[in-house]
């Protein structure tokens, strides 16, 4: 069973999730802070070519199964069309003005 986006709790993830889910890039590149860096399966990539090949080149969506630690970390069903569905985790870091100033994710 998966949680409804607009029932997680912490407000930068819930906004993250909603412009993956609604392919809206320039509200999720609004949602991240100045210098903000990301991690796949434990690797640092570069955040902007990253974001466009996995998420918004390839139809990316994100289905919450479950959220933990104040709401910053999810486990969820990550699909796009280049991989397929998968299982995955996702962690945030998120400033005190409320934007992502880190993300990690990997198959869980």
């Amino acid at each position: 069973m998966t949680i409804q986006t607009t029932r997680l709790s912490n407000p930068a993830v819930r906004a993250f999730v909603t412009a993956v889910n609604n392919h809206d890039r320039e509200g999720f590149m609004a949602l991240l802070a100045p210098g903000a860096t990301m991690a796949d399966d434990g690797t640092e990539r570069d955040l902007a070519d990253w974001v466009d090949r996995e998420i918004f080149s390839s139809n990316g969506h994100m289905d919450v199964e479950r959220e933990s630690g104040n709401g910053r970390t999810l486990l969820a069903n990550y699909r796009n069309d280049t991989w397929g569905e998968m299982r995955t985790r996702w962690s945030f870091e998120v400033t005190d003005d409320g934007r992502i100033s880190r993300f990690e994710t990997g198959q869980a």
